[in-house]
């Protein structure tokens, strides 16, 4: 292992799986392994429970299920989760990680853009999606459809998983020396704090139509993740218009579909990742899926122009937001290496150069 610290290539990663760090009941899918990160896939069994939970440092994740489920779904052929209920799913892959070594979790892009809300636990877990250094054990999901009932399966794929040795973010000074080797967000003048430089909301839309987002439908039928291109954008989503005012206001609960102002670039000894939420530009979540991989927005992996895609829900009262209004950070870390493959280059990668776009289940006109 490493002592140089940054993120875990798409190398690393498959050699974590032949080093018995990385244990799977399965052999790993042919497309898994991303440029830094690995897709995580559920296991043949969920179990709903009264609420969500953490098992705390004294117990195991089986401890709470005793106690917790409420009946058990067979996912071996398919199943549908509903709106509004919690779930949780012991995936496929489990960890022997190396002292040295820590993870952190994300749903993946097309969970966050179905607004399907997804962490990872551990065992004696305390907080979500962080991995602890040396962990030896068990992963499972908790799953919570948020807008639209959804069929998952045993090898779906909502969430994944980064890996990591040391502390690799980037400081403001290297970010603002990225920038002016204009290897960042395309902005004459960025706004970098806190470790991270600030993206700001499209409001001014795309195309004749004036269109700058979407807003998720209620009492739809179900989607199933695994199914790309299958269905119509009208019957889940309404379309937002700009109609020239740039101001959009949300309404408390409701989930939107936005995009970002800035084009974002990752470049290939670098990754990214995106606040879900900062209470200091607004009481709303702006992110669900936050890993950007190297490559994303990259010219030579056929990204240039991609935006970042929100996934955005304002809690508790309504909020306007105004064209240009500062709405998360992207916060930039070191790669241990360059990976083998970039985010677009040949993977099969879906929102490589994207603007404003729904996930992969929907069909484009």
């Amino acid at each position: 292992m490493s002592k140089k610290p940054g993120i875990l290539t798409d190398r690393a990663i498959a050699a974590l799986f032949e080093s018995g760090n990385l244990v799977c009941e399965s052999a790993l899918d042919h497309d898994q392994i991303q440029p830094a990160s690995l897709d995580l896939r559920l296991g043949a069994k969920a179990y709903r429970v009264r609420a969500s939970f953490l098992p705390g440092p004294e117990h195991k994740v089986t401890d709470k299920l005793e106690r917790l489920s409420l009946h058990e779904v067979d996912l071996s052929q398919g199943a549908v989760l509903e709106t509004g209920c919690v779930y949780i799913v012991e995936l496929m892959e489990a960890l022997k990680l190396e002292e040295a070594m820590s993870a952190s979790t994300n749903p993946k892009s097309s969970t966050g853009r179905l607004d399907i809300f997804t962490r990872v636990i551990t065992d004696h877990a305390q907080e979500f999606d962080i991995i602890p250094a040396g962990y030896n054990g068990s992963l499972y999901l908790e799953i919570s459809p948020r807008t639209f009932p959804i069929i998952v399966r045993k090898g779906s794929r909502l969430s994944q998983i980064r890996f990591r040795s040391g502390h690799a973010v980037l400081s403001e000074v290297s970010l603002m020396a990225l920038h002016e080797n204009q290897m960042l967000v395309a902005s004459d003048m960025p706004n970098i704090s806190g470790g991270g430089i600030a993206l700001s909301i499209d409001l001014e839309g795309e195309g004749e139509n004036d269109l700058i987002g979407y807003r998720g439908k209620h009492h739809t039928g179900v989607i199933d993740v695994d199914r790309k291109a299958g269905y119509d954008i009208l019957d889940f989503w309404e379309p937002i218009y700009g109609r020239g005012k740039k101001e959009l206001i949300l309404d408390p609960d409701e989930f939107y579909i936005l995009v970002s102002r800035e084009a974002v670039h990752v470049p290939p000894l670098y990754a990214a990742e995106m606040t879900p939420f900062d209470p200091l530009v607004g009481e709303f979540r702006v992110h669900y899926a936050g890993f950007f991989d190297p490559g994303f927005g990259h010219a030579e992996a056929g990204g240039k122009g991609a935006r970042a895609v929100l996934e955005v829900r304002s809690h508790e009262v309504p909020f306007i937001l105004e064209h240009g209004q500062i709405v998360g950070r992207l916060v930039y870390e070191h790669m241990l290496d360059k990976p083998d493959a970039l985010y677009g280059a040949g993977l099969g990668s879906n929102y490589q150069a994207q603007g404003l776009k729904l996930s992969k289940h929907f069909r484009v006109a």
